[in-house]
């Protein structure tokens, strides 16, 4: 039988993570480096992995991941939510437990657009009375 793979899509900011899994001996490819490689520090690479890590599926599953788009932060988030569906999917059983952790729940925040005759989106410009 052909490889198999399961789909997830995550999104965070402007981040976009394309993410396929398939069961295997546990390697994480991003973009085709290792997990290591691609996100240095330890909190985005505990970020990105924490679906695997609260179900305990680490090393059980084969995980690929194109991501494109936004900042290390929130590649690590979207690739986070988008590794949820796809075990979602996957197990039909780990769905309300990766629910109950917030880890299937997109995060709306988004950078708020500058407004005219403002300096930011909310700050005016400076004000001087004399």
């Amino acid at each position: 039988m052909a490889d198999v793979y399961i789909w997830g899509t995550g999104r965070r900011k402007t981040a976009v993570a394309r993410v396929r899994i398939r069961p295997g001996a546990g390697t994480i490819v991003v973009n085709g480096r290792t997990l290591e490689e691609f996100f240095p520090r330890e909190q985005e690479r505990k970020e990105a992995i924490q679906p695997l890590a609260a179900t305990e599926r680490l090393g059980k599953y084969d995980v690929f991941v194109n991501l494109q788009g936004g900042g290390i932060h929130g590649q690590a988030g979207a690739m986070s939510l988008g590794l949820a569906r796809a075990l979602a999917k996957a197990e039909r059983g780990l769905e309300t437990k990766l629910r109950d952790m917030g880890l299937l729940t997109r995060d709306p925040r988004a950078v708020e657009r500058k407004k005219y005759g403002r300096h930011k989106a909310r700050r005016g410009f400076q004000f001087s009375k004399r």
